[in-house]
């Protein structure tokens, strides 16, 4: 099978039928992760069809997952630690948000030997579950990047988040206290104001979650051409986006998931506030997804989406 049909295999037959059990625990459970790793797909090419799969079996675990792949493609040039991440041996997740200018900051100074991070990362992912985090914090006008070990210590400290959907990705805030990371972790280096205007339209990736969420209500639901037609488009849109068009490709997945997930609540009646039904999960979740890892320009095209109450499912419908 190639890494579509396994991934479908995995979220039909693992994923999916344990989702309302991940949704209620704490910790996203660790034979998914294993299931996969056997299955090769932490070894990821960015399919973005492979995200949408997954996505619609357990958003939790494909959460996780999909934080895993920004450290791997750092660890490239780390020919031993780029071998055990793609074979998920070795599980990454990322500190961004702390590297913007602001009170609590994340601030790298520069020592003899290395790195002093002080401050804070409000939201990083898979906690207890990953053993390294790509850290950015900020360098005078710079960015760096550094490997940290995913591990409490006197110089960090760690507050679990609850979330009201994927509470088992497991998601902390980190407060670093005078910790030292040393030369030999730098991954990179780049300038602030480069790396802000790249992360600007967001990632086509993280749309992929809000396509598995719609693409799940749509095979819940009983009618479901019209949908299933608006979900086709997102998926051309998200695939074929550039810098320029992904906010308003991620909107349009983001606005659909929601509109499908509302769907499938009232066609199934009385029942989808049941904490033992799929509707009930599927709304919170694409709750969630309108403002995960949303720039301004996707939070501008999700609220021009909602506001003209005439939605559309792909950019220019």
């Amino acid at each position: 099978m190639n890494p579509r049909e396994r991934a479908a295999r995995l979220a039909d037959d693992l994923l999916f039928p344990a989702a309302l059990e991940v949704d209620r625990a704490d910790r996203v459970p660790a034979s998914h992760f294993e299931a996969l790793a056997r299955e090769g797909l932490y070894d990821f090419d960015g399919d973005l069809a492979i995200v949408e799969t997954l996505a619609s079996g357990c958003l939790a675990t494909t959460f996780v997952w999909l934080q895993h792949h920004g450290p791997l493609a750092s660890a490239r040039g780390w020919p031993l630690l780029d071998a055990a991440m793609a074979r998920g041996d070795i599980r990454g997740g990322i500190a961004r948000a702390g590297a913007r200018p602001g009170a609590r900051s994340l601030t790298a100074t520069s020592t003899v030997d290395g790195y002093i991070l002080e401050g804070t990362v409000p939201w990083v992912t898979g906690w207890g579950m990953i053993n390294i985090i790509e850290v950015a914090a900020l360098n005078g006008d710079d960015v760096v990047f550094l490997f940290v070990d995913a591990t409490e210590s006197p110089s960090i400290k760690v507050e679990l988040n609850r979330l009201v959907a994927v509470n088992a990705s497991r998601t902390v805030t980190l407060t670093f206290t005078g910790h030292r990371v040393p030369h030999d972790r730098l991954v990179r280096r780049q300038l602030f104001q480069a790396w802000q205007a790249a992360e600007a339209p967001g990632s086509k990736l993280n749309g992929g979650l809000a396509l598995g969420v719609a693409s799940r209500c749509i095979r819940l639901l009983e009618d479901t051409s019209d949908l299933r037609s608006e979900l086709d488009a997102c998926r051309e849109a998200l695939q074929s986006a550039d810098s320029a068009t992904i906010p308003d490709a991620r909107a349009a997945a983001s606005e659909l998931a929601m509109r499908a997930a509302i769907t499938l609540t009232v066609q199934t009646g009385s029942r989808s506030v049941l904490l033992d039904n799929h509707a009930q999960r599927l709304v919170r979740e694409a709750a969630f997804l309108l403002v995960f890892g949303t720039r301004q320009k996707i939070k501008e095209a999700v609220l021009w989406r909602v506001g003209r109450g005439q939605p559309s499912a792909c950019p220019n419908g």
